[in-house]
């Protein structure tokens, strides 16, 4: 068992979570993209706003993989290595699997209802809301193997995986997701035979999911996951949903300040990053007995929230040089313009993602519930939701 990230002190903490944020930086790249895709954003009255619910779609995946991963390692019925591993760590896997296509199928049927009353969509609109969902979030899953390798690393390195991985693997996965979705958007607009090739990435997934319900209803660890995550799994495709109207709404009111929209997914995933540090260490304190399951007990965690949200605003300085920076727009105006939006959405998503993170692992823990199952998905796609309110109140406020 690693006691990395239990007894550390502030300094260290902040410095290693300083460290691994700077990976969100890369956030700007998916960012960038969207910036430079505006156009094919824009053919669509869904194409927007599907985009944070394929960020947080994918979030959830990769921060349910992540939690259990690190808790899993810390407690040895996790292996670091993919072969010879444990019955829990392939079940996790596949049950992974099943959740992301159940997770793909909700959001668009929610969305149907969210796009006829917010979006202006139809009925007519859904066949492909659905083909370009579940293709782009197929592609996705590729990325958990990548999100298995690094919790193994981080691990056998002697850094706290709970610390490491979401951080790290939310930023890739932002990329990697937003590179899929542009790609599946264009062939998408680009006529019947990208469709042609988007529909058969579509039946891959569910295929595989066939496959895998076929042999593992009657297992335990995987009937479980399922079960606890399907709570999880409806109230991310609500609030996904959410956040893709909260995103048309700050487009209209933005329209084209490209920085805005290079900072975004960097904002979003860094309120996540903070909230997963939080939830993430506590669920595997609340584990080895560290840490009581009360709210009472939340002055035992300060030095991983305080070093948890030092680092982000940290972060925020460094997104707002950099967002401005890349399209040429750097000067003192537009800086401070920026940065004060910045640190007041700060302010607000950050005390609201960590009250909610530190509430959710210690009421699944008290229910004798994996809490795992539920802090990271639960954290990251209210922090994506979170996180678009701030950032538009503060653009109300600051302009």
């Amino acid at each position: 068992m690693s006691d990395a990230g239990i007894s550390k002190k502030f300094s260290e903490m902040l410095k290693e979570t300083t460290l691994t944020y700077a990976f969100g930086l890369g956030g700007l790249f998916a960012g960038f993209m969207v910036a430079s895709q505006l156009g094919i954003f824009r053919l669509s009255p869904w194409a927007m706003a599907l985009y944070p619910a394929l960020i947080s779609a994918k979030g959830v995946g990769s921060g349910l993989l992540s939690g259990r991963l690190s808790t899993g390692l810390h407690l040895g019925t996790v292996y670091p290595r993919f072969f010879g591993n444990t019955k829990i760590f392939y079940k996790l896997i596949e049950a992974l699997i099943v959740l992301t296509l159940a997770t793909s199928v909700t959001i668009c049927a929610i969305s149907l209802v969210f796009g006829q009353l917010f979006w202006g969509i139809t009925l007519a609109h859904f066949p492909g809301i659905l083909s370009v969902v579940v293709a782009t979030m197929g592609l996705g899953l590729l990325l958990s193997f990548v999100t298995i390798k690094v919790a193994f690393v981080s691990f056998e390195k002697g850094l706290d995986p709970d610390v490491v991985v979401y951080p790290v693997m939310s930023t890739i996965a932002d990329i990697f997701i937003t590179l899929c979705y542009v790609a599946v958007l264009n062939l998408f607009f680009v006529g019947a035979l990208g469709q042609w090739f988007i529909g058969i990435a579509c039946l891959i997934p569910v295929f595989l999911v066939l496959y895998i319900l076929s042999k593992n209803l009657h297992e335990v660890e995987f009937t479980k996951t399922l079960k606890e995550s399907v709570v999880t799994m409806l109230l991310v495709a609500f609030m996904v949903n959410v956040t893709g109207t909260v995103l048309n709404g700050i487009s209209h009111f933005v329209e084209d300040r490209v920085e805005i929209y290079t900072v975004y997914p960097a904002l979003i995933g860094m309120i996540g990053n903070v909230g997963s540090v939080v939830g993430s260490t506590a669920t595997t304190k609340l584990a080895l007995g560290l840490l009581a399951p009360s709210f009472s007990s939340m002055k035992r965690h300060a030095k991983n929230i305080f070093s948890a949200w030092t680092a982000s605003i940290i972060m925020f300085v460094v997104l707002a040089v950099l967002s401005v920076s890349i399209h040429g727009l750097f000067s003192l105006s537009s800086f401070q313009s920026l940065i004060l939006v910045l640190l007041v959405a700060n302010v607000l998503a950050v005390a609201s993602i960590t009250v909610l993170s530190y509430a959710v692992s210690i009421l699944t823990f008290k229910r004798g519930l994996d809490p795992d199952n539920f802090v990271i998905p639960v954290e990251s796609s209210f922090a994506d939701s979170v996180t678009s309110f701030a950032l538009l109140v503060a653009l109300l406020l600051i302009g």
